[in-house]
This record gives C-alpha cells, sequence and structure tokens, in this order.
C-alpha cells in the first residue's frame, strides 16, 4: 500500500469506557503513590484524607472543563485540539508542543527510574551498561507493542494495571483488617499547607489523557466525559485507602522515600518490601506503556490537520496504528533518556504546561461566547463558577513556579514556533476539525 493511502486511512475506534477509565488510571498513578502517604500525612496530619477529597473536587473543577469540551470533538488531541479550535493553527501547535516536550521529558526520566527499581531488587541492574541496555530494550519493547495494536496494548496495560493493585489493595486491606482504623489524631502541619496542596496537585495531575485518544474511541462524546469522572472517584478513594492503611500500620522504620515499603514490612515481613518494589515497577511500567499509546495520538492528530509533517498521519495498513507517530515517540523519548537532557527539559517545562491548561480554560471561554456548535445553549451560567474556581486553582499553580523558569519557558516556545514555521511547509492536506 502507498503512502497516501496511508494517510487516508484511519485507526479504528477500539477504545470503550473501560479501556479510557484504564488510561487515565495509568496517567495519574506512578510512582508518585510510594511516596504520597508518608508526605500527605506529615503536611496534614489526621486531615489528610479530607484533604484528599478537597483536592478532587478542586481537580473536578478542571475535568468538567475537559469534559464539556470533549463532548463537542470525537478527534484525537485533546487540549492541544481545543486550544486550536478556539485560537487557531498556530495556538495549537504552541500547546501541543509544549504538552508533548513535557510528557517526552517525563517519559525519559521515568525509564531511569524504573532501572532504579529493578536495581533496588536486582543488583546487576546497577551496571552502567546493564542500566543502558535496559533502558533502550523497555522503550524499543514499548514502542513495538503499542504499534502492534490498540486492542493489544490496551491488553496489557489491564495486565500491568492489575499487577500493580494488587499488591497496593492487598497490603491496605490487611493492615487495615490487622491494626484497625487509627484512633489517634494528629494535627496538620500549617507551615506545610501550600507544599502539601502543590503534593496533591501534582498527585491528582495527568487525569484527562482519554482526550488524546478520542479519535479512536467508541461514542467519544460520552465515554470520554464519563471515564475521567469515574476515574476521579477511584483515584480519590485509592488515596484515601492508601493514607488509612499507612497511618493505621504506622511503620516504626518509614521514611519519606519508602514509606509504602517500609509498611509493607511491618505487615509481611522481609518480603513485603520486595512486595511493594515489584509492584512500583509495574506502576511505572504501566504508565509509561500507556503514555506510549496515548500521546503519539497528538502527534497523529496534528499531523492530520497539517500541523506536522504528513508523515505523522500514516496508519498501519496492518496494525491499524500511527505507526510513525509512534516511532518517532519512542526515538524522541530514547534520545532524551540517553542524554540526559530530560533533567533541565522537565523542569523549564512545568510552566509551560500549567500555561497550556490556562488556555484549555480560556478556550472554553471564547467557544462558549462565540457559541460553538450550540455551546451556549448546554452551558447554564453554574458554567461560570466552575470556570472560575478552575481558573483560580490553575493560576494557583502558575504561581508555584519559579521565576527562573519563565524566560527558558519563553525561549522553549519561540523554539515552538519556529518549528511551526517549518513544519506547516511540509503538512499535509488539512483535515477539518469535527464541531457537533
Amino acid at each position: 500500500m502507498d503512502q497516501g493511502s496511508d494517510r487516508d486511512r484511519k485507526p479504528p475506534r477500539v477504545i470503550g469506557l473501560g479501556s479510557a477509565v484504564l488510561i487515565n488510571l495509568n496517567g495519574v498513578v506512578g510512582a508518585g503513590i510510594f511516596a504520597l502517604p508518608a508526605l500527605l500525612y506529615a503536611g496534614a496530619g489526621s486531615l489528610a484524607p479530607l484533604a484528599i477529597f478537597a483536592f478532587a473536587l478542586l481537580t473536578a473543577s478542571v475535568l468538567a472543563v475537559f469534559g464539556k469540551l470533549s463532548t463537542l470533538f470525537d478527534q484525537s488531541g485533546g487540549g492541544q485540539l481545543y486550544i486550536e479550535t478556539a485560537f487557531g493553527r498556530f495556538a495549537g501547535f504552541e500547546a501541543g508542543w509544549c504538552i508533548l516536550g513535557a510528557n517526552i521529558a517525563a517519559r525519559a526520566a521515568n525509564f531511569h527510574v524504573i532501572v532504579s527499581y529493578l536495581a533496588a531488587v536486582f543488583p546487576v541492574f546497577d551496571d552502567p551498561a546493564m542500566r543502558t541496555a535496559t533502558i533502550l530494550a523497555l522503550i524499543a519493547a514499548f514502542t513495538l507493542l503499542a504499534i502492534s495494536g490498540t486492542r493489544r496494548s490496551i491488553g496489557a496495560v489491564w495486565v500491568g494495571t492489575v499487577l500493580k493493585l494488587a499488591p497496593i489493595l492487598l497490603l491496605c486491606c490487611v493492615g487495615l483488617v490487622t491494626n484497625g482504623l487509627p484512633s489517634t489524631f494528629v494535627p496538620p502541619q500549617f507551615s506545610e499547607v501550600e507544599a502539601t496542596a502543590l503534593l496533591l496537585a501534582y498527585a491528582f495531575s495527568g487525569g484527562a489523557m482519554s482526550t488524546i485518544a478520542a479519535g479512536e474511541t467508541k461514542d467519544p462524546h460520552r465515554t470520554v466525559y464519563l471515564s475521567m469522572f469515574i476515574n476521579l472517584a477511584i483515584i480519590a478513594a485509592l488515596y484515601a485507602l492508601v493514607l488509612l492503611a499507612y497511618v493505621a500500620i504506622a511503620p516504626a522504620d518509614a521514611n519519606v522515600d519508602r514509606p509504602l515499603a517500609a509498611a509493607a514490612d511491618a505487615v509481611f515481613g522481609s518480603w513485603g518490601g520486595v512486595l511493594i518494589g515489584v509492584a512500583a515497577i509495574f506502576s511505572i511500567g504501566t504508565g509509561q506503556l500507556t503514555y506510549f499509546v496515548a500521546m503519539p495520538r497528538l502527534l497523529y492528530g496534528m499531523g492530520r490537520r497539517g500541523l506536522l509533517p504528513a508523515a505523522f498521519a500514516r496508519v498501519s495498513p496492518r496494525f491499524d496504528t500511527p505507526w510513525f507517530a509512534i516511532a518517532v515517540y519512542g526515538l524522541v523519548v530514547a534520545f532524551l533518556a540517553l542524554s540526559g537532557t530530560f533533567q533541565s527539559l522537565a523542569a523549564l517545562l512545568v510552566a509551560a504546561e500549567t500555561l497550556v491548561l490556562l488556555a484549555v480554560l480560556v478556550a472554553f471561554a471564547a467557544m462558549w461566547r462565540r457559541n460553538t456548535a450550540g455551546m451556549a445553549a448546554t452551558t447554564g451560567p453554574r458554567w461560570l463558577a466552575i470556570l472560575l474556581v478552575a481558573a483560580a486553582f490553575e493560576l494557583w499553580m502558575l504561581a508555584q513556579v519559579p521565576l527562573s523558569a519563565a524566560l527558558p519557558t519563553l525561549g522553549i516556545l519561540v523554539a515552538g514556533g519556529l518549528v511551526f514555521l517549518l513544519a506547516r511547509r511540509s503538512g499535509g492536506d488539512v483535515e477539518p476539525i469535527h464541531l457537533g
């Protein structure tokens, strides 16, 4: 089949509600859950479960905006697509540039984290050559698995999710049955309120991943919306359960780096820490695979709409996946992981990623005002309150970014503008944005 027909193909809609929830869940739950209990309890004390549910409500305001916008589109792209619709192609490209940059840097960093966890269980992975070979092997495996079919890769994510959650849930259940619910009240440390809030804000981030793969989702107007809120409820309940179990177990030798491992040692003995270490490996690995499945759809969508070279819109005639976008994503992750440049890039793009979220909120307001796709008829006055809460939340997040990151972030945006000028020269036919 020639290249032109490859670009004419579209991946089939094979992602159902359960898989969409799964994508969001693994976008949120990665390595952080293994350090969250000690850090959160140290700052919020016995009020930590209430803090979790309070931040779930704040996060819900942002997800509500994403959810409402998702009901207007059936194409892949998520926030990038929403910004492109509201403000044009250049703004859409810059949004995609920032989203991809932050995400790819995080993926490169997390492959190093996986190998560090492996080394804790199997010291052979401490060898520099073995570390490099393992990182490359994992990236190659995830890339090939993502290319080999959406159903197959989503199936692997299901298996990984079970393997990462089962040990955590086992620890929580046995710990609570053995020790009962916590009965001692520990007051919060008000000097740590800001740090605790920032920790929770990041702990809930990533819950709108399903919007990026909307073009391969069944009944996307309904499925994507529901998947975000079902996942938010699951995440809030999971975090609260883990925290209650950790406090009930109260491991004597706990530290902020390995609190769940210390709790598992207290409950199961010497092999408990190994069990949690294996769970951490599967947790981070499954999260990585999820991003290898979802994020290349952003590249693919930009390719179909002419924001990137037409090659990014190619779909495998054998596997029905955007193979070129996935391969490029894997290659860039590998380059950053081996070069070490992800360390500085990740820090600089935190501000840019927050700016994208704020831009989505402004895009919502702009489309509401213009009555895009009849939006005004289904958006009542309560949405103004939701929008204001979400905007205040994201502005607070942006305020936590150090000023030292402002100029480098501006440089990243300028570089994105230059890439846009180059990329549009080799863009293919522009697929119109579907609304309604």
